[in-house]
């Protein structure tokens, strides 16, 4: 080893140059005095390398609540220069503050650094990313970065995505209060307040939050009737929801019996009751039944050695004039029989002879339908129309079937007994005619005596009374009837049709589905979204309206039919959905119906499916609703409809503001967000986009583009905003929506173009190109639901019908009979695309006439017969299409 080392002796002499080589010195040629220094070592230890810096405190997420810029902070050691990076861009240098110091322990230098990031540096950030910064430590061993923090806008929206509703539970129910907090970042924190105080469920374990942040009460008890709320809070703002009232009911119960009480005059006792154990408390049901009962104590004899006396009028009388006190009251009840028979029969009679020629057969009235409304069907020569073994037809119609069904004016000149054979309905009541009308819980009987007319345009109405329980009175609550939300109408034995215009929604009554004489008024209501409990559960989701077709409890001879739109897609090659009809009981819980392939001959129902729409053949109105969920391995897709709306022109703000709409692709849910949007003042920009929303679980994300920043600024505080899945799937959201609000430069900026991207994350969209002049006046946009065409609200009769009665029979007839060849009322139901369950259809009397109850709802609005006639004649049924011809038009 060669070293080499200069040193200058203590008398500041020359410098010597000593050149050590294997440990021994060699003096150079200046200096030999030194020949005996001493031997130095191989090598001198070196000064320790430095490490790479190390972070002592990382930069962390932070939230610029309204205009306040936040700090981030870093600490490394050992540290030359620390910076930070903001989204790949070095921080100016002037824009840091750094402080160092020295570390007592390692006395190693650590340096710190703060920087301020502002609210306009994160909304100018344009990408999909959020704003981040990182900072990064130099030592001269190298570098070292920190983690990313990130910046966002810290907001928390107005409007809550759900509230909670209240209610009326009984005592030790299960009660569950939803919550969905507004949006927020960062994301919202919830508490439940009762009655203000906050819930705490670790201290009352009946309560539950879930991680959804539902309340759910496990057994509701009297002290838990109060209002509960809702309250959102992060560190922008605390937001509350409508209070919701819960009312915790309880139902009276009976006491026992008292003893009976002593053997009285009148050889009986009694004993009483008392409604106590509970007594009914926040409304709860009255105990049913009497609170005293009375029975004879002596089992029907009286004691003979007693005096019988008769109280009447407060006087004692005694027992011999009892006696004929008694006969003469039974002589006087006797004399008024006779005379009230005497007046029955002569009015009978006097009635018979204007009854005479003025009632039409009942065949020609069904073919009415087909002549001029003027025109008159002949008299027939019967002499005895009235004949006890031919009862005429009262529910024959005359002329044209038209207007209510029972209609009380009169003409001047008419006999105030005349039927009337012109346009006006049939039927004026009858003496003593017994009109049935019934209830959920209760029959009874309205009597209409023949001197109820009164004067031009009375009209009857008919409405079910009787005592109503806590059952009738949620249904009343439950099936409000909205304007344009539902129909009703009388009917009878001829049958007839209730549509809600623009909605899908329909119930189409056939022939003889009433008892002949009965009538019932009818209805068909829509069940708005905030007034009743939902089918859905678990995976499952609403794919109908909800719908109500009452009266609930009458006696239908044959099956209607209940038309509902849907918006399941279905064009699909596999079978994507497991289908399932539900009817809701009266305490308001939801019961499956019908699965649909999945059908037994106990089934109640049948459900013949369409793309757009199903028909239900049942026996029992009530309210019903189609559900469906994801039939594996596929998942599933509803049919959703994107509907874009702004403010009605000219706009007078520098504020604008954009609203999309998702909602079923139904006629029914359009209808219901453009009634909304014309109360709010909006506009129809477009036709509504269709989109396939998939069971993915993936969320709806919506976002603008290109706006022309020039003029317009997004007050948007993110790159995109998002519609949860669950809220989409489950059906069971008011009409959902997202607004892009705006603000132009000035009142002279009229034009605004741009895109709006609507898409299912990892799934389809649909974007729209906008391109407006909001201070131009656009006429009203208003596109018409599926079908294309306004139905009236309710036909009665057989002008509710395409199919003309006399044409009906001969098909039945013709059909019903089974045929050795199959030519009967199965092929014309393969015919028709009916078969997927022939065995319902094989139990009903004349399976043709149902068939042909269901072509007629499925073909409404465009019910030509070329279909039926179609098939018929493929079937060779050549002799029904001659009548076809004949009767109808084809």
């Amino acid at each position: 080893m060669l070293s080499v080392r200069m040193q200058r002796d203590q008398g500041l002499g020359p410098l010597v140059l000593l050149i050590l080589f294997g440990g021994y010195v060699l003096p150079s040629s200046e200096s030999s005095d030194y020949s005996e220094a001493e031997v130095l070592p191989d090598s001198f230890p070196s000064a320790p390398a430095e490490p790479l810096p190390e972070f002592l405190l990382e930069p962390e997420d932070a939230f610029i609540v309204k205009n306040r810029p936040v700090q981030l902070r870093c600490r490394a050691s050992p540290a030359t220069q620390i910076y930070f990076k903001c989204n790949g861009e070095w921080v100016n240098q002037n824009d840091h503050v750094t402080r160092e110091s020295l570390d007592q322990i390692t006395g190693l230098v650590v340096r710190e650094v703060d920087i301020s990031v502002s609210r306009t540096q994160v909304e100018e950030l344009f990408g999909l990313e959020d704003y981040w910064c990182q900072c990064v430590a130099w030592s001269s061993a190298g570098t070292t970065k920190s983690n990313r923090a990130y910046v966002r806008i810290a907001y928390l929206r107005k409007n809550f995505e759900q509230e909670p509703l209240g209610r009326e539970v009984r005592l030790e129910q299960e009660v569950l209060l939803q919550c969905r907090p507004p949006e927020g970042m960062p994301v919202a924190e919830v508490d439940w307040l009762k009655n203000e105080d906050v819930i705490d469920p670790s201290q009352d374990s009946n309560f539950l939050i879930t991680i959804d942040h539902d309340l759910i009460i496990k057994q509701a008890r009297l002290s838990d009737t109060a209002n509960y709320t809702c309250v959102a809070r992060n560190v922008v703002a605390k937001r509350r929801s409508s209070t919701a009232t819960l009312i915790v009911y309880v139902d009276g119960g009976w006491t026992e019996w008292a003893k009976w009480s002593a053997c009285g005059t009148e050889c009986t006792h009694w004993r009483s009751r008392e409604c106590q154990a509970p007594p009914p408390r926040n409304g709860g049901k009255h105990c049913s039944g009497s609170m005293m009962e009375s029975k004879n104590c002596t089992e029907g004899l009286c004691a003979r050695n007693k005096k019988i006396y008769i109280e009447h009028a407060g006087h004692s009388v005694a027992p011999g004039m009892g006696v004929a006190v008694y006969a003469g009251l039974v002589g006087a009840l006797l004399l008024c029989v006779i005379l009230v028979l005497c007046v029955g029969v002569l009015a009978y009679r006097r009635r018979c002879r204007h009854l005479h020629g003025d009632i039409t057969d009942s065949s020609s009235a069904l073919t009415a339908a087909f002549h001029p409304g003027n025109y008159k069907p002949p008299r027939q020569d019967n002499p005895h129309p009235l004949h006890p073994s031919a009862p005429p037809d009262l529910t024959a119609t005359a002329g044209a079937f038209r207007g209510p069904l029972f209609s009380l004016q009169q003409g001047v000149n008419d006999s105030p007994h005349k039927i009337p054979m012109t346009t006006s309905p049939l039927l004026d009541p009858l003496p003593s005619l017994k009109i049935k009308v019934y209830n959920s819980s209760t029959f009874s009987s309205l009597e209409l005596p023949a001197d109820i007319c009164s004067g031009d345009g009375e009209i009857l109405s008919l409405k079910s009374v009787g005592t109503v329980g806590r059952e009738r009175e949620y249904h009343s609550h439950t099936l409000s009837r909205e304007p344009g939300l539902s129909t009703s109408a009388t009917l009878g034995n001829l049958g007839g049709r209730l549509t809600i215009p623009n909605t899908g929604v329909s119930l189409l009554v056939p022939p003889g589905t009433i008892p002949q004489g009965k009538f019932y008024e009818m209805y068909l209501i829509i069940n708005k979204w905030d007034k009743t409990t939902l089918p859905s559960e678990g995976s499952q989701t609403v794919l109908s309206p909800v719908v109500s077709c009452g009266p609930t409890g009458m006696l239908l001879n044959r099956p209607v039919v209940l038309t509902l739109p849907h918006c399941a897609q279905l064009d699909t090659p596999t079978p994507d959905w497991t289908l399932t009809l539900k009817s809701q009981t009266h305490q308001g819980a939801w019961e499956e119906v019908l699965t649909v392939g999945e059908e037994t001959l106990s089934s109640p129902c049948y459900l013949q499916l369409e793309e757009e729409c199903c028909h239900v053949l049942m026996e029992q109105l009530g309210t019903y609703g189609l559900v469906g969920q994801s039939s594996p391995p596929q998942p599933a897709c509803k049919r959703l409809q994107l509907a874009l709306f702004a403010p009605r022109a000219p706009c007078l703000s520098l504020d604008y503001s954009l609203r999309i709409y998702c909602i079923h692709d139904t006629p029914h849910a359009l209808k219901e967000v453009l009634d909304l949007e014309r109360s709010l003042g909006g506009v129809l920009l477009e036709d509504p986009k269709p989109l396939l929303f998939k069971d993915s679980y993936h969320n709806l994300r919506l976002s603008i583009h290109d706006i022309p920043h020039t003029h317009w600024r997004s007050k948007l505080l993110a790159k995109y905003q998002e519609i949860p899945f669950y809220h989409i799937w489950s059906g069971s959201q008011r009409p959902l929506h997202c607004t892009f609000s705006l603000e132009r430069a000035s009142l002279a900026v009229s034009q605004l173009t741009c895109k709006i991207c609507v898409r299912q994350v990892e799934g389809e969209g649909q974007i729209f190109q906008l391109h407006t002049d909001i201070q131009e006046t656009l006429p009203p946009h208003s596109p018409l639901p599926s079908g294309g065409t306004c139905l009236p609200s309710s036909q009665v009769g057989p002008y509710a019908f395409r199919l003309p009665d006399s044409i009906r029979q001969k098909i039945c007839a013709s059909l019903d009979a089974p045929s050795a060849r199959g030519c009967d009322w199965r092929l014309l139901a393969r015919s028709l695309g009916f078969d997927r369950y022939l065995n319902y259809f094989a139990t009903k009397p004349s399976p043709t006439g149902v068939l042909l109850d269901l072509w007629e709802a499925c073909h409404q609005g465009d019910a030509d017969l070329v279909s039926l006639a179609t098939a018929l004649e493929e079937m060779g049924k050549s002799e029904v299409l001659v009548v076809m011809t004949t009767d109808g038009d084809c």
